[in-house]
């Protein structure tokens, strides 16, 4: 049976990849499978570039097929930032809490109609031999006046999803991995993996 090995060592990240390729024609293996290997430094200056470093190196390293992805909070009022810096959006050794305050402060005085923003993740599948396919996702919403909800991380407690009035936070886990954006990318690389 073929393997993936995912290449991050984000537990939330890892569990929620794991329902959402749930059914593939593939065993799924984790860093923790590898501890040897290196940690990437994430220096691109796009989602896709990271996405495609993570899962290259990976890749090379284990000599299996990697899965990579990259997400990022894109607020309009904010010319897209956090964007490619969004897990670090508070400084180095942040929390998903530290990050979700900041966001609130820097948009404190922004109405409503100017909260607009969009989630997007770009997923990676890297071949051992070398090459590698990207998919992207996109989920568009605004940005909260307050941390909503328990499910989730990251910044699920402030994206809300207007046509249904509740943050990802809110809506659940198994809600938002059918329509989020990791959601979207990742149902197009299960196409490809069982086409593979």
């Amino acid at each position: 049976m073929l393997e993936i090995v995912l290449a991050t060592r984000n537990r939330d990240k890892i569990r929620e990849i794991k329902k959402m390729l749930n059914g593939i024609n593939a065993s799924l293996l984790s860093l923790d499978d590898f501890p040897g290997c290196p940690k990437v430094v994430e220096d691109g200056e796009t989602l896709e570039s990271n996405a495609k470093k993570k899962a290259l190196v990976v890749s090379q390293y284990t000599k299996k097929f990697s899965l990579a992805e990259d997400t990022g909070l894109e607020v309009e009022a904010l010319s897209g930032a956090p964007g490619v810096h969004s897990a670090r959006f508070a400084g180095d050794n942040c929390t998903y809490e530290d990050n979700n305050k900041k966001l609130l402060k820097v948009m404190e005085k922004l109405s409503l109609g100017e909260r607009r923003a969009k989630f997007r993740c770009v997923a990676a599948l890297a071949r051992p031999e070398g090459g590698v396919v990207t998919c992207e996702g996109v989920c568009e919403g605004i940005i909260a006046f307050e941390m909503k909800g328990k499910s989730g991380f990251g910044y699920d407690p402030l994206f809300l999803l207007p046509e249904y009035d509740k943050t990802f936070a809110e809506l659940g886990e198994e809600f938002k991995n059918r329509i989020s954006h990791r959601a979207q990318a990742l149902g197009k690389i299960k196409e490809i993996i069982n086409n593979l």
